[in-house]
């Protein structure tokens, strides 16, 4: 079973994912690392775990459906069955949402509905919430709305800044998403293996 990674920087959540995949924590192959931007720093992160990375960028093409159409086939050439997004900072756009169907999880560092959109650590600690957390869901065609799969609570502490709050967090993400990844792939595996009976 074959899997992406998404991702548009840093890249700190495709690493963990790398490394849960590599120590067999996750029951599939990390087929390509997909970045919207070449200077990424995920990419050398990629390169260290000798996992193919490519990136090409949105203003290459004419449309964003041109654009996610070159995604597309790039994910067909490479038997790819399930889109992790790991910190990729664009919308995903019909042509790939079509192309896979309840088949793109999302990870959000805030406890969805509530604080959705880029800055959502950002947003939980200015709004002074005593508990913020980390949303697993699947990708629909909405901002940070698709069905949620997995949530897990962060206490915000009166210590707490807003750099000591994305550190838990990061911890939490790193921890729970490739464990509801290696989930999500079983539960495609036993589908098909139910199909073919």
């Amino acid at each position: 079973m074959r899997f992406a990674v998404f991702a548009s920087g840093n890249g700190s959540n495709f690493q963990a994912i790398a490394e849960a995949t590599i120590q067999g924590e996750i029951p599939g192959e990390l087929a390509v690392l997909f970045c919207d931007k070449k200077n990424a720093y995920a990419i050398e992160r990629a390169k260290k775990l000798q996992i193919p990375a490519i990136a090409f960028s949105p203003q290459d093409f004419a449309t964003k459906a041109t654009y996610e159409a070159e995604i597309l086939h790039l994910m067909e050439e490479e038997h790819v069955e399930l889109i992790v997004l790991a910190g990729y900072m664009r919308i995903i756009g019909p042509t790939l949402l079509e192309g896979y169907k309840q088949r793109i999880l999302n990870i959000h560092p805030a406890l969805l509905p509530n604080f959705p959109g880029l800055t959502g650590i950002r947003d939980a600690f200015e709004s002074g919430v005593h508990e913020t957390g980390v949303t697993v869901h699947y990708v629909d065609a909405g901002v940070d709305s698709g069905p949620i799969i997995k949530q897990e609570k962060v206490l915000r502490h009166s210590e707490d800044t807003l750099a000591s709050l994305e550190q838990k967090i990061h911890q939490v993400e790193h921890r729970i998403y490739p464990e509801v990844i290696a989930e999500v792939l079983q539960n495609i595996q036993s589908k098909e293996e139910r199909k073919k009976v």
